[in-house]
This record gives structure tokens, sequence and C-alpha cells, in this order.
């Protein structure tokens, strides 16, 4: 069985090595790996087929059900299942006609998520001071945007070089879009305010990888608002529904990007002007007032003559007080001058140098030291408290003993027996006199 299979195989693949085949798309998938799984078919037939990972990496459109394509390849046979299938080398969609049923599609199926909803429009910057250009660094494009721009206002422009048509021009665009996006805001390239997706007009072959899904969504994901200026004034793709703006020629897309710079400085001019009317307005207008005000006040002497009236009153009152006030005075000096004679001010000083004397007697008798002087003797602790009883004197390790010619240092015999008691015994000395005890 397997050398049968072996060798339908080979006749099959020689007899088949190269076929051309129109027909509807139908069960289309595409596997874990990569590869497209499909059938081909039209109103009498079916023929199953596949698209290996790289070859279905290369397609410039979405294949779907129902799309009627062109499709070169051979035809070979599958062992496995006993049936043979297309192996697809090149895969194109079969007219225009076919191209706007697939464009019609996939515009639904976006505009069903939203894409191309108005609310998610911004607004372009007003003066942006850089603008990314995604287009092919070739061509009259580019020319006619950097033209445009130098006519209105001068800018910072970056172009981002990208393929605008055929194989991979879909991605490069998409991918321009996210790396515009990733430009940190003060990095060393600066970051776009504003990005003009720009191709120059052409069938819509030509145009096709601006209906891409992958570009449509990189359009809507961008950070940056996005001016689409795709093909002429007639065409249309899907990034311009995408886009915050659409603009019918590139060079159209130069003009929304920025204002004219001449516009923009007559109108700095009148604006000038107002300003200048409108701060000298007020001016005048308060002037005016001011003065019509100033007319009807009332004079400055009829304003202050009842003060000034009410001043010399009071003046007056307070002249003739001060004179009053110094007759008492004077009156009341002499009578205390009068009590402060030389007599009496003996007489008060004698008795408070009796006053002086009696409480100097009083604090010498109340001396604890005088008893010193007919033999007695104070017993003070370490701090200078006198100590009057035996028990407080017992508490002190140390006592000091005052006498009329002196003090003297003593320790209590309690406190000294206890110290003696906690030490080893001493060697044997020289008896001394016995010393006295104090209590």
């Amino acid at each position: 069985m397997s050398e049968i299979s072996a060798l339908l195989k080979r006749t099959v693949e020689d007899r088949f090595g190269f076929v051309r085949v129109r027909g509807e798309l139908s069960g289309v998938k595409r596997a874990a790996s990569g590869h497209i799984y499909l059938a081909l078919k039209d109103e009498n037939a079916r023929l199953d087929g596949v698209m290996w990972r790289g070859t279905a990496a290369r397609l410039s459109f979405q294949p779907e059900d129902g799309l009627e394509v062109v499709a070169t390849g051979k035809l070979t046979t599958y062992p496995g299942r006993s049936n043979y299938q297309m192996v697809i080398e090149r895969m194109e969609v079969a007219g225009e006609g076919a191209l706007l049923a697939l464009l019609a599609r996939t515009k639904a199926r976006l505009e069903a998520e939203g894409l191309f909803a108005p609310a998610r429009k911004r607004a372009l910057p007003y003066l942006p001071d850089v603008i990314g250009v995604i287009t092919s660094p070739t061509g009259a494009v580019i020319r006619d945007i950097l033209h445009r721009l130098a006519d209105r206002f001068p800018s910072r422009v970056l172009v981002w070089p990208v393929l605008v048509q055929g194989q991979g021009a879909a991605e490069q665009v998409a991918a321009a879009l996210r790396g515009f996006s990733a430009l940190p805001h003060l990095g060393a390239i600066p970051r776009p305010d504003l990005v003009i997706v720009a191709r120059g007009g052409g069938s819509i072959e030509d145009l096709w990888a601006f209906n891409e899904e992958t570009v449509v969504r990189a359009i809507a994901e961008s950070q940056i608002p996005v001016i689409s200026a795709v093909g002429h004034e007639t065409d249309t793709t899907l990034a311009d529904f995408a886009a915050d703006r659409r603009a019918p020629t590139p060079t159209a897309a130069a003009e929304m990007a920025v204002p004219v710079r001449e516009d923009l400085l007559v109108q700095l001019s009148e604006l000038a002007v107002r300003k200048r009317r409108a701060v000298q307005r007020p001016l005048q207008l308060g002037r005016e007032r001011l003065a019509a005000r100033a007319d009807r006040l009332p004079r400055l002497e009829s304003l202050l003559s009842p003060q000034a009236q009410r001043l010399d009153e009071v003046t007056e009152r307070l002249r003739r007080g001060l004179t009053d006030r110094t007759a008492l005075a004077r009156g009341a000096l002499q009578q205390a001058g009068a009590r402060l004679s030389l007599p009496l001010l003996t007489a008060r000083i004698d008795r408070a140098r009796d006053r002086l004397e009696g409480a100097g007697r009083f604090l010498h008798s109340l001396d604890p030291d005088r008893v010193l002087q007919r033999g007695y003797a104070r017993v003070t602790a370490g701090d200078g408290r006198t100590l009057v009883s035996r028990a407080r004197a017992a508490d002190e390790a140390a006592l000091v003993i005052h006498f009329r010619d002196g003090m003297l240092g003593v320790v209590p015999a309690d406190a000294a027996a206890g110290r003696i008691a906690g030490r080893p015994k001493p060697a044997a000395r020289p008896a001394a006199p016995e010393q006295g005890k104090l209590l």
C-alpha cells in the first residue's frame, strides 16, 4: 500500500507540478503552527488546499470564507487520508469586485468593534512642534508635504520610511505607527505631536495595504493624533475611517497639520491692538467716572469745620483741666512737705532701729550653737542636718559633733560593729586606748 501511495504521489506531482486555480474560499482555518488550511470550490467541484506558514505570512490580505481568489501552486497527495490537495504557493484576490466585497466585510467587522466611532476621534494640535510622516522616502508625496509645510509654517518633520505597496507594506506601516507612539516625550528623538500617514493615488490593489486590519488597529491604538492621507480625493481606505482626520491628498494633510504663519502674525497684530484698546478703555472710563464723582464731593472745609470746632473746645477744656490739676497737686505737695520735718523723721528712724535690734537679739537667742559656749555639744549628720534622737543618729554612717572650739567626726558604735563583723579578723596589733561611745 505504501508503494502505491508513493507512486501515486509522484505521478500527481509530476503531472500537476504547476496549477493555477480560481475559486471561492471555504473552511479557512489557521492552525497554531501558522499553516492555513482551506478549500477552493466552484459550483461543481471542491479542492482542498494548504498554505505553509512562510507563504501565509507573506499574504497581503486576510483569507476569509466566501472570498474569490486565484491560487497558484501544485497538486500532491496525502497518503494518510488517501486524498489529494493543493499546496498553495501564491494567492491573490480575484478581481476588483472580490476586493470590494472583502473590504466591505472587513469594514463592517471593525466598525462593529467601535474602531470608527466618532467619539474616538481626537482634536489635532493647533501648532505641533514635531510632525511625524509615515510614507515612502522617495517619490512626490514626501516632497509635497515638506514643501507645503515650509510654505505655511516651517516645522520639524520626522520621516519614518516604509513600503506603501505590496508585500510587507502593511506590517511596516503598523510598526511605524507603534514606533512613533513608543518614543519617550523627552528622549533623544522627539516624539511627534501629530502623525501623517500618506501615500499617492493608485488602484484598489495598490492601496490595499491601508485596508489591512493590522494598519487599521495600529491607527486606532496610536497615542498620537493621526491624519490619513492615502490616495486621491476619490480614494477611500479603512485607514481613513480609523484616523482622527482624513485628508483628500497628502498636500491637504500638510495644510491640516499647521496654520499659515503669515495669518498668525496678522492675527497676533490685531490681538495686540485689541489688547491695548481693552487696557486703555477701562482707564479712560475710570478717569471719566472719577472726575464726575469728584465734582459731586463736598468741599474739604465743610467736611472738617465741625471737627475743627470740636478740637478747639477740647483743647480749651484740656488747658483748664491741666491748670486745675496743677493747683491741686501743688497743695498736696505742700501738705506732705509739712509732715516731713527733721524731728519726725528722726523719731521714725529711732523706732525702726529699736525694732531691728530686738529682732537681732531674738535671732541670736535661737542660734543652736549658742549653748556650745556653756559646754554643750550638737550632733549633725554628714549633710548638716541636726540630729536630736539616738534612733536618728544610729541610722547614720558618720556623725559630726560640734564643740565650742571645733568639730569632730565620729562613727556610731552600731555601725562600726556591723562593718567589723563583715570583715575577716585582722592580725593582732598593740592595744590602743579604748574609744569612748557616744550613745
